[in-house]
């Protein structure tokens, strides 16, 4: 019963201090990085952290708060997110919302999966990388299906139709950016979780 006490206690001081991180990402410039109209975020890290160490379930539960902070952007001088608010309030909690919701739960469900093929390495990466993809995809492909049809919306982003590829080359530009950090992220943390494995004495595959 202690032990469970215990676990449950530090489950929910790891998933208060990540909230806490978000929430300090959210209220500075670090969280989210102007990029042209659109947003490089750095938000998705401590997500990606939470669904590794905790599981899908802490996962989306992080994702949710990633994807509040983001909807909170919109009326902390985004831009892009503030012209989308006067577009369509509801769109735009939804765009903001639920593809980070379930980045942070397919996150964690990946990880797992890779995991129980014993590629621990493997897992943390592919995990890792597969945030920063999600996070993109999802946001991007959600941000073109509710708002592609505004005109207005379509002339802010410097085009006046939407195509395979105008969506593949703004998804592109996120994406690899986003990659580029979360690899050698995975590996960090790959490095920082052995070795908590190793002084506590769990076993880790390869």
């Amino acid at each position: 019963m202690d032990n469970l006490r215990s676990e449950k206690t530090g489950r929910l001081v790891r998933l208060a201090i990540l909230t806490a991180i978000l929430l300090f990402l959210t209220f500075t410039s670090f969280g989210y990085i102007k990029v042209g109209v659109l947003e490089i975020t750095l938000m998705h890290l401590p997500v990606i952290v939470g669904a590794i160490v905790m599981g899908p379930g802490s996962g989306a539960f992080l994702g949710l708060v990633f994807g509040l902070s983001s909807f909170a952007q919109c009326f902390m001088g985004s831009p892009l997110g503030t012209f989308l608010v006067q577009l369509s309030p509801l769109r735009t909690f939804i765009v903001c919302v639920i593809p980070r919701l379930l980045m942070g739960y397919l996150v964690g469900v990946i990880f797992l999966a890779i995991r129980r093929t014993n590629l621990t390495k493997t897992a943390y990466v592919v995990a890792s990388l597969s945030g920063a993809l999600l996070n993109t995809i999802f946001f991007m492909g959600s941000l073109f299906l509710l708002f592609g049809s505004y005109p207005s919306f379509l002339s802010f982003l410097g085009t006046d139709k939407v195509t395979l590829a105008f969506i593949a080359s703004m998804i592109g530009i996120n994406g690899v950016l986003e990659a580029a950090i979360c690899i050698p992220f995975g590996f960090a943390v790959e490095r920082i979780m052995h070795a908590i494995n190793r002084n506590s004495g769990h076993p880790e595959g390869n």
